[in-house]
Formats: C-alpha cells, structure tokens, sequence
C-alpha cells in the first residue's frame, strides 16, 4: 500500500467497488438536482426580465468601477488586512497566554477569549460604533469598529488554535524541549507555537477568509465596503446584477486566499522545529539554554555547549559529544 493510501485509510476504510459506485450514483444524481434547481432559477429570472443585457450595463459601466466597486472592494481589503494582522498578533499573545504557568494569567486570557468568541461580530460592530462615534479623536469610527470587531472575534478564535495546536503536538515535543535545558518560554517560542502554527495552517487560512467575509457585516454602520457600494450602484433597480459581481469577486478573493494557504503548507512543509530521536541522541548532556537554542537552529553545525559542560563530561568519563 502507498503511504499515501496507507495514511488516507487511518480514518476511514478505503471504499469498495460497491461503495465507489453508490458514491458516483449518489454525486450524479445530486449534481442533476441542483443543475435543475439553476435552470428554474434562470427560468423565473428570465421572466422578471433579469438577465435582459440592458440590465447588466450598470455593471459594465466604467464609471460604476470607479466610483463604486473599485473603492469598496479596497475598503473591504484595507479592514480586513488590519483586522488579519491584528487578529494573528492578538491570537498568538492570547494563545500563548493560556497556556502560561501562572493560573491568573491563563484565568484572564481564557475570559477575555471566551467573552470575544461568545459575542457576535456584528453587535460588537455596533456598540464600539457608537463608542468610537463619541471620542473625537477617533477619526473614521465606522472603519475603526469593523477593524477592531474583527480583531477581538477572530483574534480569540486564532487563540484557541494556538492553544489547541500546542497541546496536540505529541508528549515528546514538550519533554524534549524541557530535557534540553530550553525553559518554558523558550520552548513556546522556537519548538512548540511553530510546529502548532504548521499544523493548523489550514485552519487558520480558513479562519482568515471568515474575517474577510465578516468584513461586508460593516454595511450595517455605513462602512463603505464592497457589499454596502454595490447595494448602493445597484438601488433601486439592478440590485441583484451589482450584488452577483460583488459575489463573485468575494469568491476569486476567497479562493486565492485558499490557494496561498495551500502553497504557504507546502513551503513550510519540512521547515517546523522538531526534537526527533536523533536530535535528542546528538544533543550535549547539561547544555545552555541558548547553546541548545543554537543547536535547534542550526541542527546541522557542530554542537554549542560552554566549557563547564566539556570539564564535567571528561571528569565523569562521558565523551559522548566531545
């Protein structure tokens, strides 16, 4: 069995002839009702004089890229550029947080993280919209709400991949880093939060196309994005066209999101930080916090220990790594 097959029948059994053929039948038919369901769509739209070519000009007009489209699809980018960067640096610090020794440490982190997944996207828009409203020094409090909204829920939601991440990385990891001198902090930083941002890169590239998603929620306090531009192009007659491109642009950006994903789990893919056997053999007994740390960057350069190390291994007989 190819190791690939061998790791996709881990979860489940490989499908039979039988099974593989209900599959086909079952996707066939399924494919055929949803094909259906389009064409009595197309019919009812057809009839209401929607898909008329003089009703898609607005959408092909230069002026209604110009001054509609093209500047909320860059409001929608801009928010959910900051809100991205903001959530991965809110995620790490609340993530790494909760899994501090200290009880009080993690007792706060869990709460603030809890509170911001709990409430919605939305209604968070809102009152910080009115909070913002009031402090004059707060420039666009429309924008600052849909950012900061953003960055508490989906900030928290990265959080608890980090977490969840680190704590499913095998026992070995955590025990290795700890049997090489490395402290707790230090362990986070170089072996256990890479590994676990490696492991959940899917889940965090999908959570990062929800932000952008959440962005068009900011058409509820006037924020001048791509879903609130298009409604507005499209008022109060060709709605449904203005909202169909701003759709299917949301789906190509979605999709390139997808695929950079992908492609930044293939270039990482080799690259995470981990204490094999082998590490562990050829790691020198009592070694520095930062000889260790050198050693882990560097796994191929020759060990980094200090003098004291070397003295005590050649008074107790133990030239393993001299």
């Amino acid at each position: 069995m190819s190791p690939k097959k061998q790791a996709s029948s881990v979860f489940f059994d490989v499908p039979g002839p039988k099974t593989r053929r209900i599959t086909l039948i079952a996707n066939i038919v399924g494919g055929a009702i949803v094909a259906a369901i389009l064409v009595v769509i197309a019919l009812k739209l057809q009839a209401q004089g929607q898909l008329e070519p003089a009703m898609w000009n607005v959408v092909v007009e230069p002026v209604s890229w110009t001054a509609y489209i093209l500047p909320g699809l860059m409001a929608t980018l801009t928010a959910a550029a900051v809100a991205i960067v903001g959530a991965l640096i809110f995620g790490l610090i609340f993530g790494v947080a909760r899994l501090a020794h200290l009880g009080v440490v993690r007792w706060v982190a869990g709460v603030i993280v809890e509170f911001c997944r709990a409430v919605p996207v939305l209604l968070m828009m809102i009152f910080l919209w009115y909070w913002f409203g009031s402090l004059s020094f707060i420039p666009d409090p429309s924008f600052w709400a849909v950012v900061v909204a953003l960055i508490l829920y989906n900030g928290s939601v990265v959080a608890e991949l980090v977490r969840s991440g680190v704590i499913n990385l095998p026992t070995g990891q955590h025990e290795a880093a700890s049997a090489i001198g490395l402290t707790r902090i230090k362990a986070l930083q170089h072996v256990l939060v890479p590994q676990a941002l490696l492991s959940m890169l899917p889940a965090l590239v999908a959570q990062l196309v929800v932000a952008l998603k959440d962005s068009a929620l900011g058409s509820a306090i006037a924020y001048s994005e791509l879903l609130r531009e298009a409604r507005l192009l499209g008022t109060p007659l060709n709605t449904l066209q203005t909202l169909f491109v701003a759709s299917v642009i949301f789906i190509l950006i979605n999709y390139g999101l997808g695929k950079l994903g992908e492609r930044l789990a293939r270039m990482m893919r080799g690259r995470g930080l981990t204490l094999d056997e082998k590490m562990a053999e050829d790691m020198p007994i009592n070694v520095s916090a930062s000889g260790a740390q050198a050693m882990l960057e560097n796994p191929d350069d020759e060990p980094i220990f200090d003098e004291s190390t070397r003295l005590r291994q050649e008074a107790t007989g133990d030239r393993r790594h001299l």
